[in-house]
């Protein structure tokens, strides 16, 4: 049995809680942090024998876990992480896992037996590992390009939402859910060698971008087209992965975003119209409950978690090359 704190009990902090109560037979959540104490307790209180905190140290001392998940807002990932990490406990770090490239190089050079996984969930959508199974088959053969787009629509007040802070986020549309497309991208096509894009506020009234658009090439010239927004009206998830034998297509990720489904586009030998297959996943979002699995295989086989700090840091070396390249920051 291993046991989990939760620092930051907001919605990916409870999103997480739900995961280790699906899991009771190989997790239990002992203790809750969060600096609003109330919400910590109320969270707790779910739970049997798990204790309400708001003071990660006190935590630490008292109730000692195995691992702690921390789902904090973006600047204080890496102080509470490094914390945990020194303090010798496994860490499932919420992405971005920190404001910057440089954050991330501090935690990578705090770690010694500390396993750290990065919640870069999206790898965990049923679609998603679908589709990463089909291309490690060989089903559309080689790989050749990516065209993706991830987007949300407004509500009021968001220009005022702590995203908007670039003094608590790091940044706008290109952390929030550009940094998801990157990863994906990167795992399927592998390192990029070259870097291009443009990151622009066109419509919210705020110090941080509402769109990004992208082109990300390997060595191989493998290409990488994505394209993030806030300005998208109506949440959007599109992640098409061409090959030369055939394509995929994921759409949607549930709830708002609608039915998420796989399309497999077979290429005939013939050319012409391909054979189409179609798979959909109508269930509920079990993402979390697959990643917070694998973390515990990993924690009890003392291996290597994917995705790691390293997948941040690459993934945050784009994102300040397009923030350079767009004069931002």
């Amino acid at each position: 049995m291993i046991t989990f704190a939760i620092i930051g009990c907001g919605l990916i902090g409870q999103k997480r809680a739900k995961a280790i109560a699906s899991l009771s037979d190989e997790a239990k959540l002992v203790a809750c942090v969060d600096v609003d104490l109330n919400r910590a307790e109320k969270l707790a209180a779910q739970f049997q024998e798990c204790f309400a905190f708001d003071n990660c140290h006190m935590m630490l001392e008292k109730a000692n876990p195995d691992a702690v998940i921390i789902a904090t807002t973006h600047e204080s990932l890496s102080m509470i992480g490094k914390q945990c990490i020194l303090s010798g406990k496994h860490l499932l770090l919420e992405k971005p896992a920190g404001k910057n490239s440089a954050e991330i190089k501090q935690l990578m050079d705090a770690v010694k037996n500390n396993l750290v996984h990065v919640g870069f969930n999206h790898r965990y959508h049923p679609a998603i590992q679908q589709a990463k199974r089909l291309v490690d088959q060989g089903d559309i053969g080689d790989l050749m390009y990516i065209r993706a787009r991830y987007g949300h629509g407004g509500r009021l007040g968001y220009e005022k939402e702590w995203r908007a802070n670039p003094k608590l986020s790091g940044g706008g549309e290109l952390i929030d859910q550009g940094i998801h497309l990157i990863d994906l991208s990167r795992w399927f096509l592998g390192e990029f060698s070259e870097v291009d894009g443009f990151a622009h506020t066109y419509f919210w009234d705020m110090p941080v971008e509402d769109n990004a658009f992208l082109t990300l090439k390997t060595a191989k010239k493998q290409v990488a087209f994505l394209h993030v927004s806030c300005t998208e009206w109506k949440n959007l998830f599109s992640f098409e992965i061409f090959g030369k034998m055939g394509k995929l297509h994921i759409n949607g990720l549930g709830g708002s975003y609608g039915l998420e489904s796989l399309t497999h586009y077979k290429m005939l030998a013939e050319m012409g119209p391909p054979e189409t297959v179609v798979y959909e996943y109508p269930a509920q979002d079990n993402s979390w409950e697959l990643e917070l699995r694998e973390f515990i295989n990993h924690i009890k086989q003392n291996k290597a978690s994917l995705p790691n700090l390293n997948d941040a840091f690459q993934a945050f070396i784009i994102v300040e090359d397009i923030y350079q390249l767009s004069s931002i920051n």
